[in-house]
C-alpha cells in the first residue's frame, strides 16, 4: 500500500472501509468508483462467494452494508462508506475480500479510467475510532479494479484483516469472477 498500513490485525468486530476520489472535470463523464465484497464460505474460501455485496445490495444476512453510494465524487471527505459487522457473520462464512471498481459505461475494449484518471483517491479502513489502513491507487496506475482487503476467520472464529492493494485490468463482471482467487 503506499500510504500508511498496518499488518495483519486480529479479533475484529465491526469495521468501515470509506472511499474518496475527485469529481472528473467540468463537461467530462463522471467518475465513478465502487467498493465490492465478496463472501466466500469457510468450506470453500477461493471459490465462488457465498454473496457479493456492491451498490444498490446489502448481504442477506444484514452484516454487510453499503451506507453511502457516490456515482460522482462530489462531496466531502469519504463518498461511499462499506460497514462490516464480522462479529455477526455465521459460522459457515469465513472470508471476505473487499475490493474497488471503477465503472466505466465504455464498450470492453473501449474502457479508458484507469485509477492514474481519477484525482484525489484514498481509502480509509478502521475499527470504531482506530484507523486499520490508509492508502491511495497511486501503486496501481494503469488498474481498472483493485483489492483493498482480506478479512478472515481462524479456527477460534476471531476476524483479520490483510489490508493489501492488488490491481487487476478487469470490469466489474469480471473483476467479481478473480478478485477472491488465490494468488499464486
Amino acid at each position: 500500500m503506499s500510504a500508511s498500513t498496518s499488518g495483519v490485525r486480529k479479533g475484529l468486530a465491526k469495521v468501515e472501509i470509506a472511499l474518496r476520489w475527485d469529481p472528473s472535470p467540468a463537461g467530462t463523464p463522471a467518475h465513478d468508483l465502487d467498493i465490492i465484497a465478496a463472501v466466500y464460505g469457510a468450506a470453500d474460501l477461493h471459490g465462488v462467494p457465498v454473496h457479493l455485496v456492491h451498490f444498490g445490495s446489502r448481504s442477506p444476512d444484514g452484516t454487510i452494508t453499503l451506507n453511502r453510494d457516490s456515482h460522482t465524487g462530489q462531496g466531502f471527505g469519504f463518498d461511499e462508506v462499506m460497514t462490516l459487522e464480522l462479529n455477526r457473520m455465521a459460522p459457515e462464512l469465513g472470508r471476505v475480500v473487499v475490493g474497488v471498481v471503477i465503472q466505466d459505461t465504455g464498450p470492453r475494449d473501449g474502457r479508458t479510467k484507469t485509477f492514474a484518471g481519477i484525482g484525489g483517491t484514498g481509502l480509509r479502513i478502521r475499527e470504531g475510532y482506530t484507523e486499520l489502513a490508509v492508502t491511495d491507487f497511486a501503486g496501481i496506475p494503469a488498474a481498472t479494479a483493485a483489492t483493498v482487503a482480506e478479512f478472515t476467520r481462524d479456527a477460534s472464529g476471531a476476524w483479520s484483516l490483510e489490508a493489501v492493494v492488488r490491481g487487476f485490468d478487469a470490469d466489474p463482471e469480471e473483476f467479481v469472477q478473480v478478485m477472491g482467487v488465490r494468488e499464486p
